[in-house]
């Protein structure tokens, strides 16, 4: 039986406190015997077409938390698929448009010091196409992708989209799974969408046999994973 684990996006070095505990039991609870990553393993906020905030560590220090955050995750699962988001080629995006050469350039396996993970754009798993989801959005933004490529799919990048959704033709099922993330909202790298309506939805997703089970993170004050069990 294959138990596929989904992470969401994590950001690192601003995840949620409780998102790396919450995989791990997912694993364990689930029986995974892979997992991958949905992408945006990295913020690089400090590496940013965007505007950077004056509270948020500048490229060298944000790369060392990174780093040590990163190999706690590649503690817990050494052995991963890595779908490579928006912001974990912001370092690629960057260097082209100052005309430099991917050649001069490290890959994302030797940069972030994981040689068990096979970092690529998208991954084709059991008739299930997983990718970040860059260029997708709307109320059910894996549901638009799925559709448009009449695929099973599993993406992140919407940080509010969570959940799975089914349709059919005259000749199949498919599905599309949303895997909300894991970050934390409150970091200042995120302080953009501090009055945003919608907010960020932590979780993660299963897939068993090719069938997607959505699972959210409890982090109500009175939940598992609220940050206070976290220090």
């Amino acid at each position: 039986m294959s138990r596929i684990l989904v992470v969401g996006d994590i950001h690192e070095p601003v995840a949620h406190p409780g998102y790396l505990s919450f995989c791990e039991d997912l694993y364990d609870q689930w029986d995974c015997g892979q997992v991958i990553f949905i992408g945006d393993i990295v913020d690089h906020h400090a590496i940013s077409f965007h505007t950077h905030h004056p509270d948020c560590p500048g490229p060298s220090d944000e790369y060392e938390l990174s780093l040590e955050k990163i190999q706690g995750w590649y503690e817990a699962f050494p052995k991963a698929r890595v779908c490579i988001g928006n912001h974990d080629a912001r370092i690629v995006r960057l260097a082209e448009s100052v005309n430099i050469p991917s050649k001069f350039l490290r890959d994302y396996a030797e940069t972030w010091d994981t040689p068990g993970w096979d970092w690529q754009y998208e991954h084709l798993v059991e008739d299930v196409y997983y990718f970040h989801g860059e260029g997708c959005s709307g109320l059910y933004p894996a549901a638009n992708a799925g559709k448009k490529m009449s695929l099973n799919v599993c993406m992140g990048h919407v940080h509010t989209a969570f959940g799975v959704t089914y349709w059919a033709n005259p000749q199949r099922r498919f599905w599309a799974a949303s895997t909300g993330c894991g970050i934390d909202d409150r970091a200042a790298a995120f302080a953009y969408g501090k009055h945003f309506k919608l907010r960020s939805v932590l979780g993660a997703v299963v897939v068993v046999d090719g069938t997607p089970y959505a699972e959210p993170m409890p982090v109500g004050p009175k939940e598992r994973y609220h940050r206070s069990k976290f220090k």
